[in-house]
């Protein structure tokens, strides 16, 4: 630290200490004014200001140091000009000869800054960092009846290091439905929230399942394992800092003054390192971009029939806008297309299963989602060598006509040539084809799970994603809007990955009981009867992909509208449905071909013959009634 400088008064006995390293203040110009005789400059080395006059001095101030201060937070920090930092060299490189360099002193972490603008953004950094008294006011949100700080940067992870994004509202909703689901299966249930940041993902499970889950939230940030922490007291949720007891043992769950909370461990932790370290029913990723870095961790160590949720948000590399990137981080070569959102759904499933595969693990995709910010794919892990080399031969080629969008996957051991049913191969020069992928090849929905996720999103009053999970419901048998029943009847026949799901079709109310499989590696009978009976049935898989009804419309034409046209291709014999990924698209089994004759069939003219005839009659009859009632004003 720099010695104080004494400056002393008129009288010579009262002396003001002034530390260099505090801003100059007003204080200290009513000091120089109530003072007399020869004073020297406190910001100024001796051999620049000599010693003066108080007027002198004070003019020397006001011009030079309190001219070009910068303000913060009621503070003026002043330029100075003592050698407190680094000589600057000379042009010979010689240090003695070099001269000083006028600075200001940072009141909140002291550091030397040359330049005013470069230490205005000096004390923007700490105001986003919350190192400051004014940006520790928090701001409080509530999102399904949890509460969460917010910094008011909290839109900035690379400034705070805690992110929170009220657009990802949806996808918080989504998981937790998938994980009630879970829930009602095995009791409890052992969940990670890999990426806590503010920890409202978390919480919403403790807060609303209670002793169903066993929450674990962790974060490799200091800053975000602190506000997680705080949180939990805003909620009333007990944190718990060590490590989990064993499954068989009882829960660490109790009652504060007659209220119900809630036990949550909070980790300073890798990802990977806790996800190598213990087992998980449930796993959600949710990094900031993409999540290739940590399937691996997830797989190695989470439980058989346990389900793992992927979030990515690298939207840039998953909407082909960045090729490279793409190829780098999931292997796969995509280009634009008309579809390119449920292209990168299955692009991220196809990575999941890669994955998932070099642990000797299969899958089965419960739920993909692609959005206009998140891509979000939930799926059930299926353990064995058998299950991955099933889920493995679902990674396949797809041939895409860039001329007219047409595209069909390529089956095992296919050739190239003539696998497209388009003809603009033959009819225009050059290659008209590209070989995308590899692309997961199977259904992108359960319609059981996704049935079972609706009564949970009423049950818990998510008002919000019931019409999306409606349209996931509809997307996946690929049905035309009907009715759906929130009651036992919603329930039954249900079978998932093998898993028998029995439900009371009486008056009270039913619950789910599920047959698992006994042994840790071994699957019954029955669920394998079931596995066989699902793949079999090839009315459960949707069709793959989707036309966009505005891509393809013709020119000169009015296209029916959508409700209509849907109408119309199932009573052509196609399985036809709306899809979630585009407002726009119609998810169906008919080819291209068939689609655009279908909607050439139904499509009417913009203007007809017999319309334009009746329109030119009634023009002229309204210029000959304005002709006549305008002679009628002129005549006297």
């Amino acid at each position: 630290m720099i010695p104080c400088k004494q400056v002393r008064g008129e009288s010579g006995k009262e002396t003001f200490s002034y530390n260099r390293k505090r801003p100059l203040c007003c204080a200290d110009f009513c000091l120089f004014r109530s003072t007399a005789g020869r004073k020297s400059c406190p910001l100024c080395p001796e051999e620049k200001f000599k010693a003066c006059y108080s007027h002198k001095l004070r003019r020397h101030l006001q011009n030079l140091h309190w001219k070009v201060y910068a303000e913060f937070e009621g503070y003026r920090m002043c330029i100075c000009h003592l050698p407190c930092r680094n000589v600057k060299p000379s042009l010979s490189g010689d240090h003695a000869s070099g001269r000083h360099v006028a600075h200001y002193h940072c009141v909140v972490c002291s550091v030397t800054i040359a330049r005013k603008t470069d230490m205005i953004s000096h004390l923007k950094r700490h105001v986003n960092k919350g190192e400051t008294e004014a940006s520790q006011a928090y701001e409080i949100m509530k999102e399904l009846g949890t509460n969460v700080q917010l910094l008011p940067n909290h839109t900035t992870p690379q400034k705070s290091d805690t992110y929170f994004n009220r657009k990802m509202k949806t996808n918080r909703q989504l998981v937790f439905c998938s994980l009630a689901v879970l829930a009602e299966e095995r009791n409890p249930v052992e969940c990670l929230d890999a990426f806590g940041a503010t920890g409202i993902m978390g919480l919403q499970w403790a807060k609303h399942l209670l002793n169903a889950v066993r929450v674990t939230i962790t974060d490799i940030s200091e800053t975000c394992v602190k506000m997680i922490k705080e949180n939990c007291k805003l909620n009333n949720i007990r944190v718990d800092g060590g490590m989990r007891v064993p499954r068989g043992s009882d829960g660490a769950s109790g009652e504060v003054e007659g209220v119900p909370i809630a036990t949550v461990e909070v980790a300073k932790m890798d990802a990977n390192v806790i996800m190598h370290l213990r087992p998980f029913d449930y796993i959600h990723l949710d990094p900031f971009g993409t999540a290739v870095n940590y399937l691996d961790a997830a797989f190695r160590n989470v439980r058989n029939l346990g389900i793992i949720s992927v979030t990515s948000t690298d939207t840039g590399s998953l909407y082909a806008k960045s090729p490279n990137v793409t190829l780098r981080h999931y292997g796969c070569h995509i280009v634009r297309t008309e579809y390119y959102r449920e292209l990168a759904a299955r692009m991220v499933v196809a990575t999941v299963a890669r994955a998932a595969a070099r642990c000797n693990k299969g899958i089965e995709v419960l739920l993909a989602v692609a959005l206009e910010h998140f891509v979000l794919v939930v799926v059930r892990v299926l353990r064995g060598p058998v299950q991955a080399d099933e889920s493995a031969k679902k990674l396949r080629k797809l041939m895409h006509c860039q001329w007219c969008e047409e595209r069909v996957f390529l089956k095992l051991g296919n050739m190239v040539d003539d696998t497209l049913p388009c003809n603009c191969h033959g009819s225009l020069p050059g290659k008209t084809a590209v070989q995308l992928g590899p692309l997961w090849s199977g259904p992108l929905f359960n319609t059981g799970f996704l049935r079972r996720m609706l009564s949970a999103a009423v049950k818990h009053s998510m008002d919000d994603i019931q019409p999306l999970v409606k349209t996931l419901i509809y997307e996946s048998e690929c049905t035309t809007l009907k009715s759906l029943v929130h009651g036992p009847s919603a329930l039954t026949n249900q079978v998932e990955c093998g898993v028998v799901i029995k439900t009371l079709n009486t008056g009270e109310e039913s619950g789910i009981i599920l047959n698992f499989p006994v042994g840790k590696r071994k699957i019954a009978d029955e669920s394998g009867n079931f596995v066989k009976k699902l793949k079999s049935d090839a009315a459960l898989d949707h069709p793959p992909f989707y036309y966009s009804i505005h891509r393809h419309s013709i020119r000169g034409m009015n296209m029916p509208k959508l409700n209509k046209f849907l109408q119309y291709l199932t009573e052509a014999g196609f399985r036809v449905s709306r899809t979630h990924f585009d407002p726009t698209g119609v998810r169906t089994d008919a080819t291209l071909l068939q689609f655009k004759s279908v909607l050439t069939k139904y499509s009417v003219p913009t203007c007809t013959n017999a319309s334009a005839t009746q329109t030119s009659v009634s023009v002229e009859k309204t210029v000959v009634c304005v002709s006549v009632n305008v002679r009628k004003k002129t005549l006297p």
